[in-house]
C-alpha cells in the first residue's frame, strides 16, 4: 500500500511502463539508426561508437549543459562538426523510422490503466525517464504502451535534464524543477542501481518492478518494496 503522506508517482520507462530487454532494444535501435545515417555518409560502426561515447558523457554528466548539448558536443568531437547539421535528421529518425525497434519491446497494457487511475485518485504523475533522448524519441516510445507525454505532469529528456541516472543529481533537478517534495514522492522503477539507490539517495520512497528487473551490480534491494507491474497495480489500490 501507497504511504498516505505520497502524493506524486514517478515512472521509469525502459523496463517499467515498457517492458523490453535493454540489450534486444539497444541492438535494434542501433540498428536502425544506422541504416537512416549511411545515405548521408556515416560508416554504422564508427556511428554507433559514437553514439556510445555521447551517452556516456551524458551519464557522467555534471549539470554544467544540458545532457543534449554535451552529447552532441562530444558526437561532433568524435564525427566533426558537420555531424552538427544532422540533428533535425536525427528528430526525424526518432518520429519516424524509431518505431521499428517497437519489434523489440513488450506489451504492457495495464500502462496506461497505472496512470489514469493513479491521477484519477489525485496524485501527479511524472515520467521519471533516463535522459539520455531527444523529447521526440521519448514520446514515440511512450506511444508503444498507448501513453503520451500529455499525460504526465512532467516528462524527463535530454534537452531539459542536466544531469542522468544512477546520479542522484537527476531525481534532485527534476524536483526543483517541479516544485516536489521528495520525501512525498514514489519511484517506481526496475533499475536497482539507477531507480531504487538513486531515487533513495535523493530521499524518495521507491518501489521496484520485476518483471524486468535489472540489477547487474547486485544492489541489495531486501528492503524495496517489489513486484510485477500487476503486483504494483494491488499495491497501488487499483485493483
Amino acid at each position: 500500500m501507497i504511504n498516505p503522506n505520497i502524493d506524486t508517482i514517478l515512472f521509469d520507462l525502459d523496463g517499467t511502463l515498457l517492458p523490453m530487454s535493454t540489450e534486444t532494444f539497444t541492438n535494434a535501435y542501433f540498428k536502425l539508426l544506422a541504416q537512416k545515417a549511411a545515405p548521408y555518409g556515416y560508416e554504422p560502426q564508427a556511428l554507433v561508437a559514437a553514439v556510445w561515447k555521447g551517452t556516456k558523457a551524458m551519464i557522467q554528466n555534471d549539470g554544467s549543459m544540458k545532457n543534449d548539448r554535451r552529447f552532441w558536443q562530444v558526437f561532433a568531437g568524435e564525427l566533426g562538426e558537420r555531424v552538427l547539421d544532422m540533428r533535425p535528421v536525427f528528430d526525424r529518425f526518432y518520429s519516424e523510422e524509431f518505431h521499428g525497434a517497437k519489434a523489440a519491446t513488450g506489451e504492457n497494457p495495464l500502462a496506461r490503466q497505472a496512470v489514469d487511475g493513479l491521477k484519477a485518485r489525485g496524485y501527479d504523475v511524472i515520467l521519471a525517464t533516463n535522459p539520455l533522448f531527444p523529447a521526440v524519441g521519448v514520446a514515440t516510445r511512450l506511444s508503444w504502451v498507448g501513453l503520451k507525454p500529455e499525460d504526465f505532469l512532467a516528462v524527463t529528456s535530454y534537452e531539459g535534464s542536466s544531469y542522468c541516472k544512477p546520479n542522484p543529481e537527476y531525481y534532485r533537478e527534476l524536483l526543483a524543477q517541479t516544485g516536489k517534495r521528495p520525501e512525498r514522492c514514489l519511484m517506481v522503477g526496475n533499475d536497482a542501481a539507477e531507480d531504487a539507490l538513486a531515487a533513495g539517495k535523493a530521499g524518495m520512497e521507491r518501489y521496484l518492478i520485476t518483471d524486468c528487473l535489472e540489477n547487474p551490480g547486485g544492489v541489495d534491494i531486501s528492503n524495496v518494496p517489489q513486484g510485477s507491474f500487476e503486483d504494483f497495480m494491488a499495491y497501488a489500490g487499483l485493483y
